[in-house]
Parts: C-alpha cells; sequence; structure tokens
C-alpha cells in the first residue's frame, strides 16, 4: 500500500511513502485513478509530479516479477498513474480485460437489484 501521508489502515498491510518498496517482488500493481476533478485542494503540486513519483512505467516495474501484471479500473489518466507503452503492453496490462469484466459485472448487479432472487 503506497500512500502520500499517513492514514488509518489495518496493521496487517505495510504502507510506504515512496513507490519502489511497494513494487518489489510484486506479482500484480493496481493503482487507481486520480481524480482530477477532485483535486481543488491542491493537494499535489502537478500532475507531471504525480507521475513522477508515484506513476507506474516500465522503469518503475523492474523490481516486480517477471510475469508482472498491472491492473487499473478505469477511466485511466495517461501519463499520470500509469505511462502509455506500460498500459498499452498486451503482456503487462490487464486493463482492457479487467475494463471488460467491470462492465459485465456491473451489469449483472444491476439486474439483481432490480429483479431479485424471485423464486430462481
Amino acid at each position: 500500500f503506497v500512500s502520500q501521508s499517513p492514514i488509518a489502515i489495518p496493521r496487517a498491510i505495510v504502507q510506504h511513502s515512496t513507490l519502489a518498496p511497494a513494487l518489489e517482488g510484486a506479482d500484480f500493481v493496481m493503482t487507481l485513478r486520480l481524480q482530477k476533478e477532485r483535486m481543488t485542494q491542491h493537494l499535489l503540486p502537478s500532475l507531471r509530479e504525480y507521475h513522477q513519483g508515484f506513476g507506474i512505467t516500465r522503469d518503475r516495474l523492474r523490481p516486480c516479477q517477471p510475469t508482472v501484471k498491472v491492473l487499473h479500473p478505469g477511466p485511466v489518466n495517461r501519463g499520470v498513474e500509469i505511462s502509455s507503452d506500460v498500459m498499452d503492453d498486451p503482456a503487462l496490462s490487464l486493463i482492457g480485460d479487467q475494463v471488460t469484466s467491470g462492465v459485465a459485472v456491473r451489469m449483472a448487479l444491476l439486474y439483481l437489484i432490480g429483479v431479485g432472487d424471485k423464486g430462481g
């Protein structure tokens, strides 16, 4: 788990203030979208600086397992959370599959909520 500032997290989860130790030996790396529309508090100097400190790049993935896979639920801010070359590499990125599956799962949940289990 990587966070710029201390937050309340379970003790079983190790928190790092930099990315490198969190990526060491990782099988999977998942990042979330930086919500630019909610960034009115100016907690980050710039998107470029965020990418320099926390963006997923090929270089940053070197300490991971050779078979590392990158995940992101979308939509992705290319060049902010993940570099385009990592995102577009089918050997690294599962993002397209993850987004497609996420749509199907949400559709199924909406169906179940709307229809419910009618004795089925």
